[in-house]
């Protein structure tokens, strides 16, 4: 097994009304040898902005705010800006982030070409009820699980059917592939990909067409035990010559709640919908009281990375009360995953074994 070292908390709650409740969850951008956090902030009421600080090499704070970075503006985001993540492709830098009105988590994007003064670009998911969204999939064969087991979106609690789809955990490859901007994201319970010329081409006709051949762009389904409820997300791929490492959470309903662990695959640098391997087992898990209990126990829940030498800082959030951080070398990494490729052409299915990645 891969050993990572817990580097420990980085940021914690303070007394400033817009985080008096956590921090949690960071986007990183690494320029050098700093390190630039976005991190979700909350206060009481469970209202989040985003917030920000600078660290000095991979994990000391040189600089933080003491005022929001980002706060909501917008109807469909008036409850919440949470869970950045944050690329940057050719000379724009794109946050992602979702978005949440108090009844609806949906995906949504920020631009910037300086770090520092953001364009939101509005609400980047499927712009569809959920109701929409099952008459369509259905049709391709998806995984009932898609639909049936999800407590957010069971029609039967939605009489007038008006739920929206909930499409959270966007995440943009760091460049171009085939010309194409290309995100990830999140519908339960597994990770889907998108990929198209510009924003500007996702309107409700790409993603009613996209949902009737939804199949095709799954990546990732749940598979083993410690991801068996559902995946999402996490932080932006790593390039290497042999793939995109994505690290990823995974989440097991257990009788002590719902543990969240980190989770790695690599994926094919030109068709990053193919597979090449994954981890059978959990990059790291909740194993310290920080990580335990917080305002949701068991959680540590990977966003951003950053490199220095070999060694890859992985900044997540812990039990949803801190910013902690997490390091691995990442050719052991990438040597490990490269021990566990897939076997079977169903990888990607919930009908697959656990002996398909081993």
């Amino acid at each position: 097994m891969i050993k990572v070292k817990k580097e420990g908390i980085l940021l914690s709650k303070t007394d400033l009304e817009f985080e008096n409740e956590g921090v949690l969850n960071p986007a990183a951008m690494q320029e050098g040898d700093n390190v630039h956090i976005f991190y979700r902030s909350v206060q009481k009421g469970n209202f989040s902005t985003i917030g920000y600080c600078r660290l000095d090499g991979p994990l000391t704070v040189a600089e933080r705010w003491d005022k929001p970075f980002m706060v909501p503006e917008f109807e469909y985001e008036k409850h919440g800006v949470e869970d950045p993540r944050i690329v940057k492709i050719e000379e724009q830098y794109y946050l992602s982030f979702t978005a949440y009105d108090g009844t609806n988590a949906r995906g949504a994007l920020a631009t910037t070409m300086d770090l520092m003064h953001f364009e939101k670009q509005g609400l980047i998911v499927p712009p569809i009820t959920f109701a929409r969204f099952i008459s369509l999939v259905r049709s391709d064969g998806v995984n009932e699980k898609y639909y049936h087991d999800n407590k957010f979106y069971n029609p039967h609690a939605d009489p007038e059917k008006k739920v929206m789809l909930w499409d959270k955990n966007v995440v943009f490859f760091p460049r171009r592939i085939e010309g194409n901007l290309v995100f990830l994201h999140r519908i339960r319970p597994g990770i889907q990909i998108v990929s198209m010329k510009g924003i500007k081409d996702l309107t409700i006709e790409f993603w009613e067409n996209y949902f009737l051949k939804m199949q095709e762009h799954i990546v990732l389904d749940p598979v083993f035990t410690h991801e068996s409820s559902y995946i999402g997300s996490g932080c932006p791929p790593i390039e290497t010559e042999h793939g995109w490492i994505l690290i990823y959470h995974g989440v097991e309903h257990t009788e002590r709640g719902d543990v969240y662990s980190a989770c790695a695959a690599l994926l094919d640098l030109d068709n990053p919908v193919k597979v090449i391997a994954r981890l059978p087992y959990a990059l790291f898990s909740p194993e310290y009281e920080w990580e335990l209990i917080g305002d949701v126990n068991n959680v540590v829940f990977p966003t951003g990375t950053a490199l220095f030498g070999d060694t890859l800082f992985i900044y997540y959030g812990a039990a949803d009360s801190h910013v902690a951080c997490a390091s691995v070398s990442l050719s052991a990494l990438l040597a490990e995953l490269l021990t566990h490729t897939a076997k079977d052409e169903n990888k990607n299915s919930f009908k697959a074994k656990r002996g398909d990645y081993l």
